[in-house]
């Protein structure tokens, strides 16, 4: 099967001039997983949908690519592991019998340290308990103290009252009336830092080492500044086993999410960029045509979304809100084709089967050195200090040839504007400081690396259109997060909003776009 299949045009497309001449329910700018998500129920519910997307495959920020010389080598170049995709959207779109199939991680996580020892974490507590008491015996109870605090935020928002993913986001009233009776919990949503959270309950450097990176993914904050707790909080309410590799890699859950749409009727058209937004008329793509529909729903950004409409057309608190919205990344990602697996001194027998590769591999030194590097990259240098890394054939050999491997890095920090030069003059470079720091720990990293390619914040602004090359259109940090982010109704006439800078927030979800589109259904009468 063609790796990239359902992500490009379908055969049967009609031209563009035959889709202009068509009056539409709905148009969708931008075929990432939201827009597709929200064309799929929009569709279902008897509305005729369009969506455009400028790129000449579907996905997004989720999608997938083939880099390299063999095009055996299949990379998922921006979002590497499913973990908070929504229950609701996996069932009712039926994304199973479509073909979507997730490789659970276990270990969840292995961490080697400079001294030669690891920490394999497990889905297995009593597994995860023997790991930590022959490493720190004396923080076994306040590890998992720890787990048990972020375990209890998960059931509050996901569970027990509701889900408060779905619908309107709760304020922060609703947020602190939620937590009444657990004020840590709350201060972990609200105000925490993850270095504070993490050395209230562990004391041995090497378990705060492990844990503190979990609060700065893909946010541009250091593990010591307030709100970081959150991020980590906010990358635990799945409800589906935790984190997971897709099967043929992260951009088949928007091929099976586009098939949904298709079988419902929505009409996906790649390679169509839109030029403009005309309120309660349309849009206009790039080539002049001008498609005419009662609603637009943007998958864009709220920035590249704003830049599409007249500013006369927008309140200006609104566009105050936007302008001021904060979506600079600090993140490298670091894609590479690998002639055979790395060796960690940590871990120096370890096989291609073994349990180390098997594990999202957390690379990092004390919480001190995290926060050094992300005061560097407030200064403009790049310092990748921090590194998660994701194997994927462990689990799925069909994303590489036979016998050779892929590894995904997701790095930080290296801002967006550099102090001196640019990305385009200092790319390799910062992969090469990328690949020193995992050497580290793995010292032949380098060696094993046939190809690979290196994705900064301009490049990921460039080529999927998110503003900052932020992929989660947007910080998470609390203040922008709840009632704090983006409601799918806006104040423009007919303009609504489905992408990840929308209620729930960031990462491969979905549930951005069920939101939407129950918005829109509602607004227009609809079932």
């Amino acid at each position: 099967m063609d790796a990239l299949a359902g992500l490009g045009p379908a055969a049967a497309t009609e031209p563009v001039s035959a889709l202009a001449a068509r009056d539409w329910d709905v148009v969708v700018v931008g075929g990432g997983h939201n827009g597709l998500t929200a064309a799929a129920y929009l569709a279902r519910g008897g509305l005729s949908v369009l969506v455009l997307e400028r790129r000449d495959q579907l996905g997004g920020a989720c999608t997938l690519e083939q880099p390299f010389a063999d095009p055996r080598f299949v990379m998922s170049p921006c979002a590497y592991l499913v973990g908070l995709l929504h229950p609701l959207v996996i069932a009712e779109l039926g994304l199973e019998r479509r073909g979507y199939r997730a490789f659970p991680v276990d270990p969840t996580q292995w961490t080697p340290f400079q001294d030669g020892t690891s920490l394999t974490q497990w889905k297995d507590d009593d597994r995860t308990a023997a790991e930590v008491a022959q490493l720190a015996p004396a923080d076994v109870d306040g590890f998992f103290a720890y787990e048990a605090l972020f375990a209890r935020i998960r059931e509050r928002l996901r569970i027990t009252p509701r889900d408060t993913w779905l619908g309107d986001a709760p304020d922060r009233a609703a947020i602190e009336e939620l937590f009444a009776d657990d004020r840590d919990a709350l201060d972990v949503v609200l105000h925490a830092s993850i270095a504070e959270v993490v050395e209230d309950h562990v004391k041995d450097e090497r378990l705060q080492a492990a844990l503190h990176g979990q609060g700065i993914i893909g946010t541009f904050a250091g593990p010591r500044d307030p709100g970081t707790a959150w991020i980590h909080a906010m990358h635990s309410l799945g409800l589906i086993g935790g984190w997971g590799f897709v099967e043929g890699g992260m951009g088949r859950v928007s091929a099976c999410i586009a098939d949904a749409a298709r079988e419902a009727g929505a009409v996906l058209l790649p390679g169509a960029p839109v030029a403009a937004i005309r309120p309660g008329e349309g849009v206009e793509l790039e080539g002049g045509e001008r498609i005419r529909a009662r609603v637009v729903v943007s998958n864009a950004d709220p920035k590249r979304t704003l830049g599409l409409i007249d500013r006369g057309d927008v309140p200006a608190e609104f566009a105050h809100r936007i302008d001021t919205w904060r979506s600079e990344s600090a993140t490298v990602k670091v894609n590479c084709a690998l002639r055979r697996l790395p060796t960690f001194t940590a871990a120096p027998d370890a096989g291609p089967g073994a349990d180390v590769y098997r594990a999202q591999v957390e690379i990092a030194r004390s919480i001190d050195d995290t926060q050094a590097a992300y005061g560097a990259a407030r200064s403009g240098e790049p310092a990748p200090e921090w590194c998660e890394l994701y194997f994927q054939t462990p689990y799925d050999p069909s994303v590489a040839p036979p016998g050779a491997h892929t590894m995904s890095v997701f790095a930080q920090y290296a801002p967006y504007t550099l102090s001196h030069g640019s990305w385009a003059t200092r790319r390799e470079e910062i992969g090469d400081l990328v690949l020193a720091t995992i050497a580290r720990f793995a010292p032949d990293v380098a060696d094993c690396v046939s190809e690979r390619e290196v994705l900064g914040p301009p490049d990921v602004e460039e080529r999927i259109g998110l503003t900052g090359g932020h992929i989660f259109q947007g910080e998470c940090l609390p203040d922008q997060m709840w009632d704090g982010r983006f409601a799918p109704r806006t104040p423009v006439h007919g303009v609504y909003l489905c992408g990840a800078a929308t209620h729930p927030g960031g990462s491969v979800i979905g549930v951005n776009g069920r939101n939407a589109a129950m918005a829109v259904l509602d607004d227009l009468g609809r079932d």
